[in-house]
């Protein structure tokens, strides 16, 4: 019993789950995020490299050529300004609205749409300083430093084994000018970036299985506290017995009250009781007044059976009349040849006649 009570053996229920996720709890990786946006950012440069060129080479055509001083006091700043910026934000601003959607697509992949304010709530908890100090020795904290150990030693050595991959080119840019020194170094360091970019997303996908995986562990449940919620889910006991009883008295009070008034009661025997009523002068059909399985059927038998209500067992009809036709209903015209048969039988027995071929008339 002190396991079920406290050892977390259970996989999380959708109800924890979903709670959990209201807490803003939820399974995500910022190293992925990180990762992807780096990855998306050297693309964005590579692709734009071309453009954020030409528009360097404009300004520097523009401005660079102008050595005397006379032409230099005419220049008007503000719109030299003005036009190196809006040439820069020509050339950048493609590459950030790029990073802006690589971060709310990586956000999106992992939690989907999630808006929480719970986190923000002040916890007096996180005050304590000797939580503090439990939560900075706890294993988790141990095992996460031990994780960016790792990760740090990997970084450090793809970027050792990018950077001496292209020491040769690194070499020749030092002997280059101009131009041809600049291309190179670009060409070497988007090279070097996007194969580190490209080990961080690696180890980036491996750190976000490892918080899926310590997320499910964090919801575990013991069975104790499985029951517990389906004890919250169902209502309590108490609440829940006295509410059967008031139902148990209202069908008990309809039933009555129904049964009286019916013409015949058809049976299962035992299991189902159907009481009938039918008026030619009021009624286009019969209707079905009251109906009871187990328990509630023999109250309707011993109600019919103190009123001198005729009962007839049908238990093909009794069995179809409970399960497709609810109380207050018509039944179906299927049925109008059974019933006719046996209104008819009941009231040949009470001398009923003229009422029995109405309503056989009428099925």
């Amino acid at each position: 019993m002190a396991d079920d009570a406290g050892e977390k053996t259970e996989a999380p229920t959708p109800r924890r789950k979903t709670e959990a996720r209201e807490r803003g709890q939820v399974a995500k990786s910022n190293d992925l995020s990180s990762a992807l946006i780096l990855v998306g950012g050297m693309l964005c440069m590579r692709w734009m490299a071309p453009r954020i060129m030409a528009s360097f080479m404009s300004v520097l055509t523009a401005y660079l050529p102008v050595r005397d001083p006379a032409e230099t006091a005419g220049i008007d700043l503000v719109r030299v300004i003005s036009s190196v910026g809006m040439l820069t934000l020509a050339a950048v601003g493609p590459i950030l609205f790029g990073l802006v959607l690589l971060a709310v697509a990586a956000n999106l992949l992992q939690v989907g749409l999630l808006f929480t304010l719970y986190p923000l709530k002040p916890k007096g908890d996180k005050l304590n300083p000797i939580n503090g100090i439990k939560r900075l020795f706890s294993t988790r904290t141990i095992m996460q430093f031990a994780m960016n150990l790792v990760k740090l030693v990997v970084v450090c050595s793809a970027a050792y084994w990018a950077i001496t991959d292209r020491m040769h080119d690194i070499l020749l840019a030092l002997g280059l000018e101009g131009w041809q020194q600049i291309v190179l170094t670009s060409k070497v360091l988007y090279e070097v970036g996007i194969r580190l970019a490209s080990v961080l997303l690696v180890l980036a996908l491996f750190d976000f299985a490892w918080q899926r995986y310590k997320h499910e562990k964090d919801l575990k449940m013991s069975k104790q506290e499985i029951k517990e919620e389906m004890r919250r889910m169902e209502g309590d006991p108490l609440v829940r017995r006295r509410r059967l009883r008031m139902q148990y008295a209202a069908a008990l009070q309809r039933i009555k009250s129904a049964v009286p008034k019916a013409d015949v009661v058809v049976t299962n025997p035992t299991e189902y009781a159907v009481a009938i009523k039918y008026d030619a002068d009021a009624m286009r059909a019969p209707k079905v007044v009251a109906k009871g399985q187990h328990h509630m059927a023999r109250k309707i038998r011993e109600i019919a059976i103190q009123h001198g209500i005729p009962i007839v067992e049908r238990k093909p009809l009794a069995q179809a009349l409970f399960k497709m036709v609810e109380i207050g209903q018509e039944v179906p015209e299927q049925f109008y040849k059974a019933i006719a048969e046996i209104l008819a039988y009941v009231y040949e027995l009470s001398g009923r006649s003229s009422r029995g071929r109405s309503a056989t008339a009428a099925a």
